[in-house]
């Protein structure tokens, strides 16, 4: 399904490293599914797409275990929500036979319908095959067969209590409630975090038994109630690689950090400038130093405008665990640019130094190989920009 390839060139990196192994970035947009493959110095980029033109594709994932297999979350016309696979680099796609779907309503019960599967992660490395899918409304599943079947996962899909936290679509987010931000710790593929928007952060330590909230320390909405996760809004919720008891969180109220076993998050965005603030949704950790991370706020204001602060949009990073914030700008629109980042779509590679990534809801794909110095702009007049992910293949 891949319809053109188009040679995109930008600024070489400054330090570039050659490698067996080449970048390549997973876009998925409102209007389909691109491609782009970088050179080794990540300073030119091939297009390769579009893919499933004109479905809305909330999340396309390479599965790390083999660097072969690729899950992408559509919404068609046609066939409603499904999953469809690839095993060879997006060349060929498969529908699933089975994609995620709630349970049966019994009797005297409202019965739910998935909208559309939000996020995809793929299990522990000790669990091959092994695949997570959250969706809108909120739900977890769970694929035992590389995505091909899915199942309803864990208790929480039709707990009541959760189904109480979880809310409704009509009091949801703007374009719908959504389980996102799935993790699975690398140590041990019993324990998994999960964020639901709106409705909190939760763990299980026993393979998704049970969940229980993580939610002290977090801040609401003034005048709603922060003991009650319902009215809790994580944006964006990310592990540190390096040191995985570590969390990162972009929230609806502010930046966090909490250091395992502690239970209570840390507001980490207060140091950022008071006419930018800390309200943004995407956060991406560097993968080889937890003191390190990145965001891309946004206008937070009254109104929630959802752009980038005074139209000038920038990149902020922390290299000591949220202490203190530095503004990364050069070669980003200086003005009038009046577009934001979601919450999937910013990414970080795992080269040296890391390359990072994002997309906006202008179509524009952005890169940076300094780890976020400077800025080049891949691909302009892209559908809006829904995920961004990033992958090494052969």
């Amino acid at each position: 399904m891949a319809l053109f390839s188009e040679q995109v060139a930008v600024a070489p990196a400054k330090a570039a490293h050659s490698t067996a192994r080449h970048v390549v970035l997973l876009l998925a947009t409102r209007k389909g599914a691109w491609l782009y493959h970088g050179d080794a110095a990540r300073g030119s980029w091939r297009s390769d797409g579009p893919h499933f033109l004109g479905h809305i594709i909330s999340h396309v994932v390479l599965d790390p275990r083999d660097g072969r297999t690729l899950l992408a979350a559509a919404k068609t016309g046609h066939l409603g929500p499904t999953i469809f696979r690839s095993s060879d680099h997006g060349r060929t796609w498969t529908e699933a036979e089975k994609p995620p779907a709630f349970a049966a309503a019994k009797p005297g019960e409202q019965g739910r319908a998935v909208d559309h599967t939000f996020w995809l992660t793929s299990g522990n490395a000790a669990e091959p095959g092994v695949w997570y899918a959250g969706t809108s409304p909120q739900g977890l599943f769970r694929s035992e067969d590389d995505g091909v079947t899915w199942a309803p996962f864990s208790c929480l899909n039709d707990d009541l209590l959760y189904r109480k936290w979880m809310g409704t679509v009509q009091d949801g987010t703007p374009d719908g409630p959504k389980l996102h931000s799935i993790i699975v710790d690398p140590r041990d593929a019993a324990h998994l975090y999960i964020a639901m928007s709106s409705g909190g952060v939760h763990e299980s330590t026993d393979g998704g038994k049970s969940f229980r909230p993580l939610i002290d320390g977090l801040e609401v909405v003034e005048g709603f109630d922060r003991s009650d996760a319902t009215f809790h809004d994580p944006h964006c919720l990310r592990l540190a690689p390096s040191r995985p008891d570590r969390l990162y969180q972009q929230n609806h109220c502010g930046i966090y950090r909490l250091d395992r076993p502690a239970t209570t998050w840390q507001r980490i965005g207060l140091g950022m400038p008071a006419e930018v603030g800390d309200i943004g949704f995407p956060l991406v950790v560097h993968p080889r130093d937890a003191d390190t991370a990145w965001v891309l706020p946004m206008d937070g204001s009254t109104v929630w405008p959802r752009t980038s602060p005074g139209g000038k949009p920038a990149v902020f990073v922390t290299n000591d665990a949220g202490a203190t914030w530095q503004r990364l700008d050069a070669g980003l629109p200086p003005a009038e640019a009046w577009w934001t980042v979601k919450r999937q779509a910013m990414t970080a590679d795992a080269q040296n130094p890391v390359g990072l990534y994002f997309g906006t809801t202008s179509g524009e794909l952005w890169g940076s190989a300094d780890e976020g110095q400077t800025w080049h702009c891949i691909a302009r007049h892209l559908p809006e920009i829904y995920a961004v992910e990033a992958a090494e293949i052969e």
